[in-house]
């Protein structure tokens, strides 16, 4: 009896009371979109990031906005970051790391970066074999596996 008094109230509200019921019960999670973009030269982009904890090297990418798709939200951060333009944007995989979703894109650098945003130290461009010793392991598998697929 209570079961279906509750699913009849269920059915009665409003679909936008009903989405946030939902919404708020649910675990909560954050995204990002990041790219292993390369260039004719068949070489890495990587951005030494000031938030980026340990060290600052790493893919570069950013935070998906509320409504925003994850290809927009890489080619926004790029281009916000390094002015770049992105082509043959695809995606190639799709991680959970604890409460946070990221996005992997690989694409072609359309150009060459600048540095446009305080959140960058630098920015290099960087072969397989010699990406920067301190970069975090994940990031570097990542783009193995990523370029691997490519060859």
């Amino acid at each position: 009896m209570f079961r279906k008094l509750v699913r009849d109230a269920w059915k009665i509200l409003p679909a936008g009371v009903r989405l946030k019921i939902v919404r708020i019960s649910q675990t909560k999670f954050t995204v990002s979109a990041a790219a292993v973009i390369v260039n004719p030269r068949n070489e890495v982009l990587l951005l030494n990031h000031v938030l980026r904890p340990f060290s600052g090297w790493g893919l570069p990418g950013g935070f998906v906005n509320g409504s925003e798709q994850p290809e927009d939200a890489i080619r926004r951060e790029i281009c916000e970051e390094t002015g770049l333009g992105l082509s043959d944007v695809r995606l190639m995989r799709i991680r959970t790391v604890r409460r946070h979703i990221e996005i992997i894109f690989h694409a072609t650098a359309d150009g060459e970066p600048v540095t446009l945003s305080r959140e960058i130290f630098d920015w290099g461009w960087f072969v397989l074999d010699d990406l920067p010793k301190e970069m975090g392991r994940s990031q570097i598998s990542i783009i193995r596996k990523v370029l691997e697929r490519e060859v």
